[in-house]
């Protein structure tokens, strides 16, 4: 992703002209003129554009404020030392593996996957295999962002030090894209050793920082955004694609407030309660359990019907199958006294079956054992002109309730009410804002089906709703490629930075000769690209 600058070894002069940066290689060389006839590359392989219109820009700010860019970059190269030294580490750990020499671990393919820019987490994720052409958009932006932090590194650590870049070029290898910077060589090689350690870390150190800055500015978005959004109140939806269970339910900007009667504030809390009430179906449980955080679960949930419609729906049950028509539900009468007791278990001792809209009977007041969060006993009390019916559920579909308002419909918009986030959410479902409905079937499909947001817009705006969101992603992006560009420069392989830091790291070290050094240094980038190459096969194989 990133290309290279400035190197020690393979130097290429031009008849007339200053000695290059480019080292022999199969990408094309580069040579030098006046900046207004800068020319740019293009092959089969190979094509750049180069600019130089930031040349004296740049120089002027470094020369400025070079005592203060000396002192920031000076951190820089305590920095880039040690993460050479880190991901040298991971080669290491990553050879011993492959050989078989030490157990392969989970911190192990976590750190060599981020090396190399795979994304550790499902292919769902910003950084994931699977990339939709938003998220596109957002590696677009972010390596943009990266790149340019990176290079601009480089080229104000060089004008602190006297040293002006002759131009910036953005290029495209093979398939892969990158940037560089050129200097002018001899200039570089008569830095002292530690000035020149700052100019090749710059870049290293500058990512590093965008890093830092990015998961700060994640940690604190809900307080910069405070005025404008609400943050953790209720997840909003902000797709539903036309292949999800929900499509026709939920739209973009409905509030979800609670799921099976518990209040919900986040999309953690919502995959977190799907996956609980889908947990306890497949055990198929015969009594209820109190879990912390939510309250008792049952498999018994009921509603109080009145018994004039309970007369109109009742049939009998043909070889414990209901025989209702399919835009109906069957429902049987739970018995107070055991409450505990599951449908799903115990289909016979529920006689006779009531066919029933579900629509109509999630209006009513709830009996038996829901989810709550405030009482841990049963809530089978309905009056004496009531029953508590509860539905019967297929094995492996599950019946679940979903509350939602929807801030955004044309209803709710008669209302006028200036702020959404601070209105009750039960104003505005009794005020035909929203509602309930049931859904039957895989509940953690449904619940991965949808894409939420914990803000809330405190002003109605439909664009406003995916602001969170699209800052949210770009930064996480934006973290993920600094990261990986911050360690894959920080390797000892040939072309990229650790090059460089490497060679000039190992001057330091006097009591080798020259050309032992040199010998090295030569060792130690052919293991290092060797290494990482079969460390990247072996993760692309991993995830495929």
């Amino acid at each position: 992703m990133e290309g290279r600058r400035i190197r020690r070894f393979g130097i290429r002069r031009g008849r007339g002209q200053q000695i290059h940066t480019q080292p022999h290689s199969l990408l094309p060389l580069r040579t030098t003129h006046h900046p207004p006839s800068l020319s740019n590359t293009v092959s089969c392989c190979y094509c750049d554009y180069k600019i130089s219109s930031l040349n004296d820009p740049l120089f002027r700010l470094g020369r400025r404020r070079a005592g203060i860019f000396k002192a920031w970059f000076s951190i820089g190269v305590g920095f880039g030392l040690t993460a050479l030294l880190a991901v040298s580490m991971i080669l290491l750990w990553e050879l011993a593996s492959a050989l078989h020499l030490l157990p392969g671990n989970s911190f192990s393919n976590l750190s060599s996957a981020i090396l190399f820019g795979f994304s550790p987490f499902p292919s769902n994720s910003v950084s994931g295999l699977s990339i939709s052409p938003a998220g596109a958009g957002y590696m677009l932006v972010s390596t943009l962002i990266s790149v340019s932090l990176h290079e601009f590194g480089h080229a104000l650590a060089a004008a602190s030090e006297g040293i002006q870049m002759e131009y910036i070029a953005i290029f495209i290898a093979v398939l892969f894209p990158g940037a560089l910077v050129a200097f002018n060589y001899e200039l570089l090689q008569a830095l002292p050793g530690f000035a020149a350690l700052r100019v090749y870390c710059a870049g290293i150190w500058h990512n590093a920082v965008c890093c830092a800055v990015c998961g700060l500015a994640l940690f604190l978005l809900p307080l910069i955004l405070f005025a404008f959004y609400q943050h953790g109140e209720s997840p909003m939806v902000l797709d539903v694609p036309s292949t999800s269970p929900l499509s026709g339910y939920l739209s973009p900007g409905d509030v979800i407030i609670s799921l099976d009667g518990v209040r919900i504030h986040s999309s953690q809390e919502w995959m977190e309660m799907a996956t609980l009430v889908n947990i306890l179906a497949h055990e198929n449980l015969n009594s209820s359990s109190y879990n912390e955080g939510f309250g008792r679960v049952s498999n018994a949930k009921g509603y109080c019907v009145p018994n004039p419609v309970l007369e109109e729906s009742k049939i009998g049950l043909i070889e414990n199958q209901s025989s209702c028509p399919d835009y109906l539900t069957s429902f049987v009468t739970i018995p107070c006294f055991d409450t505990n007791m599951s449908v799903d278990s115990h289909p016979n001792t529920f006689e006779p079956t009531n066919c029933l809209n579900a629509k109509d009977v999630v209006k009513f007041r709830k009996c038996g054992d829901w989810v709550t969060a405030t009482t841990n006993g049963s809530n089978c009390t309905c009056s004496q002109d009531m029953s508590c019916l509860s539905p019967i559920q297929i094995p492996g579909f599950m019946w679940i309730e979903v509350t939602y308002y929807s801030p955004y419909s044309p209803e709710c918009l008669k209302l006028g009410r200036k702020s959404f986030a601070d209105s009750r959410s039960s104003e505005f479902v009794d005020s035909n804002c929203g509602g309930t409905f049931v859904f039957v079937g895989d509940i953690i499909s449904m619940a991965s089906s949808v894409q939420l947001t914990a803000y809330q817009p405190r002003w109605a705006s439909k664009f406003g709703i995916y602001l969170p969101n699209v800052l949210e992603r770009l930064l996480m992006c934006t973290f993920h490629v600094s990261l990986t560009l911050a360690l894959l420069n920080s390797l000892p392989v040939y072309f990229l930075d650790g090059e460089s830091v490497l060679e000039e790291t190992l001057c330091h070290f006097t009591s080798l000769s020259p050309s032992n050094r040199g010998k090295v240094l030569q060792v130690c980038l052919l293991g290092g690209t060797l290494i990482s190459i079969l460390a990247f096969f072996r993760i692309f194989l991993n995830i495929l």
